[in-house]
């Protein structure tokens, strides 16, 4: 395995809406596929894209993206409570969403790069490393 990387909400929510970004994110989906990285999701960024594809297209579309979602090569990780401290301290230092700080508090835990074309995260500056899609 090369590497690994945290999927920020707006990466999957690119790739199920077919949207700038999700090409980028269909890479790295393959690329996890083939055992050249592994990806990490937080399960706080997990319900993001639940609830976005919810209040957007539906119950249904929100089941069919969860159940996708479970079927990628994706390690979903459980807010615990250190990891829940973490992006709670980060919330306390930067003006970014807490959702956000979720996936930032991974990518630091984990020493990867976040995946994501939310500008919010320019807002952490050096703390975390970011692969910006589009």
């Amino acid at each position: 395995m090369d590497s690994a990387d945290i999927l920020d909400s707006y990466a999957l929510l690119a790739h199920f809406g077919d949207e700038e970004g999700g090409a980028e994110a269909a890479r790295v989906l393959r690329a996890a596929q083939s055992g050249k990285t592994k990806l990490y999701l937080s399960v706080i960024n997990f319900g993001e894209v639940y609830y976005s594809i919810y209040r957007e297209r539906g119950r249904e579309k929100a089941e069919e993206a969860k159940f996708m979602t479970e079927q990628l090569p994706i390690v979903i990780v459980a807010a615990d409570k250190d990891l829940t401290l973490d992006a709670a301290r980060l919330k306390g230092t930067h003006s970014v969403a807490y959702g956000d700080c979720f996936a930032a508090a991974l990518g630091i835990r984990h020493r990867a790069k976040v995946m994501t074309g939310d500008p919010e995260f320019k807002k952490f500056g050096d703390v975390v490393a970011v692969e910006w899609i589009r």
